[in-house]
This record gives structure tokens, sequence and C-alpha cells, in this order.
């Protein structure tokens, strides 16, 4: 270890100083959050996130309708806002610039599995408060979806649901999944399970944003209704 070096992973994931506590439970009204339904699903060609556009406080009334609660992090690789909405937005920040310069330092791309892994890690040891997204991206090995848990748990799978209305557009996907379906399928099937959610979760609705992810890089859409979205 170099003398100037008292951590050597410093140097490649960064550090968090003087984090604070998270929100107390009397402060969490005040908080806000995107509830949410959030949804990825991998194919053959390429990866679909589908997530609705909705924000409340306290869980019980809606800050804003007009939320995008997808961005691009990677050149091959989106990822979803799902909890505070601070404590998201930061992490998103957070983790694109590391993968930029990781990628400057190590002079290649950096591959899926490494930025789930980093996620994970900041996840687990940074000052994130009550996240839980989805990580969608393409490389050498193929498509990739994974969800990341708020104490930096990462699993991969083959589609993926996060958020309050979970259980709602997971029924919707469960049966009608085919891993050899097209993106255009995929897209498809997303788009039904944010829509199917937001008939019975409050913490969903105001339409749909749509990601697809190809080797080619990230496109996102944002439509007012689901019909426009198809």
């Amino acid at each position: 270890m170099s003398e100037f070096t008292e951590d050597p992973y410093e140097p490649e994931l960064g550090s968090f100083e003087d984090v604070q506590e998270s929100p107390t439970d009397a402060d969490d009204d005040a908080v806000a959050k995107t509830g949410t339904t959030t949804v990825g699903i991998t194919t053959e060609d390429g990866v679909v996130i589908a997530t609705d556009r909705r924000a409340s406080l306290g869980g019980r009334f809606v800050s804003n309708k007009n939320v995008q609660k997808v961005e691009q992090i990677h050149e091959t690789a989106a990822l979803t806002l799902v909890g505070s909405v601070g404590g998201a937005q930061s992490f998103i920040r957070t983790l694109r610039s590391e993968a930029d310069l990781y990628e400057v330092r190590r002079g290649e791309p950096m591959s899926m599995d490494a930025l789930a892994t980093l996620a994970g890690n900041f996840a687990r040891g940074g000052p994130f408060f009550a996240i839980n997204p989805i990580l969608g991206g393409v490389d050498e090995e193929g498509s990739h979806v994974f969800s990341i848990d708020p104490a930096g748990g990462v699993l991969e799978d083959d589609y993926t649901v996060t958020g309050s209305g979970t259980m709602v557009a997971t029924g919707t996907i469960e049966g009608q999944y085919d891993p050899e379906m097209s993106v255009e399928d995929a897209r498809a099937l997303a788009i039904s399970a944010v829509e199917a959610a937001a008939e019975r979760d409050t913490g969903s609705g105001n339409g749909v944003v749509i990601a697809e992810v190809t080797a080619d890089g990230v496109q996102i859409d944002r439509f007012d209704d689901y019909d426009s979205a198809a």
C-alpha cells in the first residue's frame, strides 16, 4: 500500500465523509418520494425500462405529475429513481460520475456487472436515503437487469420490478414474459405492467416513461397516457 493512501479503494471508488443520518420519521411526510412502479425487462437485443411519472409527499399528496424516473448513467445503461427524490437524484449523479472516472482510468468500457457492483457499494455505504432502483444495460455479455436494494444488495434477473406497485406489475409480467421476445414486445409488456399498477397503487400514475437500451445507446421517451406510448 502506498504511503500516501490509507484506503486502497478510495482513489477508485471514492468515499463519503461526514455522512449525516437519514431523515427522522417525524420529517418523513416532508420528503418528496416517487412512490413508484419501475419495470426492467431484458430481451436478446436490449433492455426496456418503464416507470410511472408521479411523486408524492408522505405517500398521500401528489406533489408532481411529471417526474422522469429513469436517467441514462452510461453509454449503454440507465437507472431508475425509486424512493426519496433527493436521494435518488444524488445517487444517479454520483454513479454517473464514478462510471466516467472508471472508464477514463482504465481506458476500457465498464461492464454491467462492474457498474451494478459499484451501485450496490454506493447504496450500502453512501448517504442515499431509501432508494431501490433498477439498473438496466447492455455490454459484450448481452442484456442485463439488476435490482439494487437500500442495503446494497444486487440481484440480476430476466426482469424485475421495484416500488410501491411491485405486486400488481409483477403479476402482469409473470405469465407473459418470454426470453426470446422482441424489444417491441417487451416495451408493450412493460407499459401494460405500469398501467396495471397505476390502477391500484396510489403512489403510481400520471403517464409513463420508457427507456430502450441497446448496444447503440439509450433512448428515453415520456408519454402522458399509455395508449400513446404503445
